[in-house]
């Protein structure tokens, strides 16, 4: 597959020109959505046009041959991310989705009332939401584990607070904000220790990181692929096989169903019975392009790429007066600072003129953001079609923020 130009990373070019939305563009806000290569547009395109077809009942060949492209991308999602079986993973509509339906089902069949659900005071709205939802129905409560002072979850603290009335554990396996990587192997660890089970949001991890769900003995894991350069509105929800198939559905509609009769309805064996309706099935293909893509530059290039950007633009915006930076030096992909004086979305405004593209905001995680002490900060991020001319625009536009309120 042709994965773009041969130029090294972080020189003119780099994988830019895969990318048709960037080409003229110092797009910085990756953590909220990512840009799309070619390939993937290409790959939607033929799905949506030549290729078209339901799948799983049609008995004709274009519905048969779709079918097929469907669950051998179960099987590349299974593959990317580590499972034991492909039956493992569930489509969603993204991670938030795939949170709900574990807080709903999962959650629903095993917590009770005086069980708790320990959270961090990094996570993003939509790995604490659910869990209040489905605390506030079964009387369960939620705890929530600190930071160290450079912005990582207090791993230390963690053990030092979880009981076995810990059933839940659901933590960010990298930081949307601040970029702090999580030791979840350790986390599985501790989680484990009292029988709780443990949930790893990892949408900001699997762009940029190898992931191996059975290593970091995890329970439950959720991405979405918007953020791995696919298209929106599809994700997957991996899960161990045995406690996929203690979950009851969600869900119903067609598809999850065994057999229905107006007095009862059997359902399908995990995961068909968590994919109620016609599936995104062009999203879908999408995805495994997307996955095709990354996998064919490298993950520990991406990642190494992302992490030299991010350390420039530290480096650089600490060297500026009025300028704080949150999170650890080794932040992956991510980088939120403020501008003293001046509000997220003013700086975000100055930048937008000088052609640079960032976050400003809450960034969907309030808790953190009165823990750091602000209502918002900018947010910078990097993918792989960033270069240092992205780090020199980012600079040159707070500079002239810092003329402008100075």
């Amino acid at each position: 597959m042709n994965i773009g130009t041969t130029l090294p990373l972080g020189t003119n070019g780099g994988y830019r020109h895969d990318f048709p939305g960037v080409l003229d563009w110092h797009y910085l806000d990756t953590a909220a959505t990512a840009q799309k290569p070619q390939a993937v547009i290409d790959a939607i395109a033929r799905a949506y046009g030549e290729d078209y077809a339901t799948v799983h009942r049609g008995v004709y060949a274009r519905s048969a041959n779709m079918t097929l492209a469907y669950e051998a991308a179960r099987r590349k999602v299974a593959a990317f991310l580590g499972a034991a079986s492909d039956s493992e993973i569930v489509f969603v509509r993204g991670a938030t989705e795939g949170i709900n339906l574990v807080a709903q089902s999962w959650g629903g069949a095993s917590l009770q009332s005086g069980d708790r659900i320990l959270l961090s005071m990094l996570e993003h709205h939509s790995n604490i939401v659910p869990w209040q939802l489905i605390a506030e129905k079964v009387g369960a409560h939620i705890d929530v584990v600190p930071l160290t002072a450079d912005g990582q979850i207090d791993l230390d603290a963690m053990a030092a607070m979880i009981t076995p009335a810990h059933k839940m554990v659901a933590l960010a396996h990298v930081s949307n904000v601040l970029g702090s990587v999580l030791d979840a192997r350790r986390a599985a660890g501790i989680a484990h220790s009292v029988g709780a089970k443990i949930l790893l949001d990892g949408c900001q991890a699997v762009p940029r990181l190898a992931v191996d769900v059975q290593a970091l003995d995890c329970d439950f894991y959720v991405m979405s692929a918007h953020k791995l350069y696919g298209p929106t509105g599809i994700g997957a929800l991996w899960a161990r096989q045995d406690i996929l198939d203690a979950m009851p559905p969600w869900q119903g509609g067609g598809s999850m169903i065994d057999k229905v009769t107006f007095e009862k309805t059997t359902y399908a064996p995990a995961p068909t019975r968590f994919e109620a309706g016609t599936p995104h099935i062009v999203g879908v293909v999408g995805l495994a392009a997307a996955i095709d893509y990354v996998q064919g530059i490298g993950l520990d290039v991406i990642h190494a790429h992302e992490c030299g950007l991010v350390a420039q633009a530290r480096e650089a915006l600490q060297g500026l007066n009025s300028v704080r930076v949150f999170g650890p030096d080794n932040s992956a992909g991510i980088l939120s600072f403020e501008v003293e004086g001046v509000h997220p979305h003013d700086v975000g405004t100055i930048l937008d003129e000088e052609g640079v593209a960032i976050r400003a905001g809450h960034h969907c995680a309030q808790p953190l953001m009165r823990h750091l002490g602000v209502e918002a900060t900018a947010r910078a991020s990097f993918g792989i079609y960033n270069d240092e001319s992205d780090v020199a625009a980012l600079v040159r536009g707070i500079e002239r923020v810092r003329k402008i309120f100075g």
